[in-house]
């Protein structure tokens, strides 16, 4: 079992087990909170588009602008993620992505709309990468894997957010007046949450030395950003494409096909809820190249056997497979010594969200080219690169202490 250190940049006096705790169940809430938000705000992607009359080019551009300001914001994020700390950037970054949110729909035009979820985008960043660097210290603090279940908060708020918006919607309230709701309780969960937070520890100050090892870092930093970079190509494909090869080649039932997303959601969430005990049992390097085999058998699976029943069981392992990934790199990312956290995750994250945008696209013309099963043969091809390339990403560039 791998040692779990407090990163170097957190503070050399530890909090109390109550402190810790507390703090764990107020970054459960910034968890939940990111992905209901997240999920509000897709529930009204089709009103957005019947809105202002978009063709699917100008959704595109509006779709792009969240990934976009989130990416582009990155490098920014971190350093001042580092310098203000945990609960002040949590606090801006919620709050400010939930009063976005609640504005979009509220724009007479198209292009402040596009402006607006830039915005959005850059401010989810902060608090991504700020609830993230949480994450890390409350593990540390209390001393045993935890990050997986926050991870799936992440999913639960998506769930709960997309199923109150549908709700609402269903019931006759006005898009608007649902947003502001859903960004109201965003906003409150985000404030209690608030004082709760570990404290914060301004990042030492280092001399040349340490710079020139810093660059060495980053460069190890890099590695874990490309390698999740391909985890998230694979899984932006299962949320674009799992339902059009559920629909076009298995011909499964409108009913079967729609349950695709919702299978491999629910892998996710399994994986990141039971992950902390196996995260107990065996070290990250170890859990990544069983989840990159797990993922692709699953995948796998869906192809060779095209029928409803396998298939769904084929995505449902996919997801589990995929479910820790993330949570293992980001914390990674967190814990590389000289460093600070919030730098570490942004890091990776600046690079590995380009997997998001890329991932569909190159699902997409590699069926265009060939057939759609040879299409999402590269999900396959992703989780056995990630199954290989952990060990060598992760122990030479010092992102895991085993």
């Amino acid at each position: 079992m791998s040692e779990r250190p407090r990163p170097d940049s957190a503070s050399p006096s530890s909090p109390s087990t109550a402190a810790a705790v507390r703090a764990r169940i107020a970054t459960m809430g910034l968890f939940f909170t990111a992905g209901w938000v997240f999920a509000s705000w897709g529930v009204h992607v089709p009103t957005i588009k019947e809105k202002f009359g978009l063709n699917d080019a100008q959704l595109s551009i509006a779709l792009f602008a969240v990934a976009g300001g989130s990416i582009a914001s990155m490098p920014v994020v971190g350093k001042w993620a580092a310098r203000v700390g945990t609960r002040t950037a949590c606090t801006i970054g919620g709050i400010g992505a939930c009063l976005i949110t609640s504005l979009i729909l509220l724009m007479p035009w198209y292009w402040p709309v596009v402006v607006l979820l830039a915005l959005y985008g850059g401010l989810g960043a902060a608090l991504d990468v700020s609830m993230n660097t949480e994450a890390a210290d409350v593990e540390a603090a209390i001393g045993r894997p935890i990050v997986s279940s926050l991870h799936g908060m992440f999913s639960v708020g998506g769930l709960a957010g997309a199923a109150a918006g549908g709700l609402a919607l269903s019931s006759g309230m006005r898009p608007d007046v649902h947003f502001a709701l859903a960004s109201a309780i965003g906003a409150l969960i985000i404030v209690a949450s608030r004082p709760f937070l570990l404290p914060h520890t301004p990042p030492a100050l280092i001399d040349a030395a340490g710079r020139a090892h810093q660059q060495h870092l980053r460069r190890g930093l890099f590695a874990l950003g490309v390698l999740a970079l391909v985890a998230l190509i694979a899984e932006g494909a299962m949320y674009d494409w799992s339902t059009v090869y559920m629909r076009d080649v298995v011909h499964a039932s409108t009913g079967a096909a729609s349950a695709a997303y919702a299978t491999f959601s629910g892998g996710m969430a399994l994986g990141r809820f039971s992950g902390d005990f196996v995260r107990a049992h065996v070290d990250d390097g170890r859990l990544m190249v069983g989840s990159g085999i797990l993922a692709s058998a699953g995948m796998l699976l869906g192809l060779l056997v095209p029928s409803p029943l396998v298939a769904l069981l084929g995505f449902a392992l996919m997801g589990l497979g995929l479910s820790n990934m993330m949570p293992v790199m980001f914390l990674a990312a967190a814990r590389v010594p000289g460093l600070h956290a919030a730098e570490g995750v942004a890091g990776v994250a600046a690079t590995a969200y380009v997997g998001l945008l890329i991932g569909p696209v190159l699902i997409g013309m590699t069926a265009h080219a060939t057939t759609l099963p040879i299409g999402m043969s590269v999900v396959i091809a992703c989780a056995l690169l990630v199954a290989v390339a952990s060990p060598w990403v992760l122990r030479p560039a010092r992102l895991v202490v085993t």
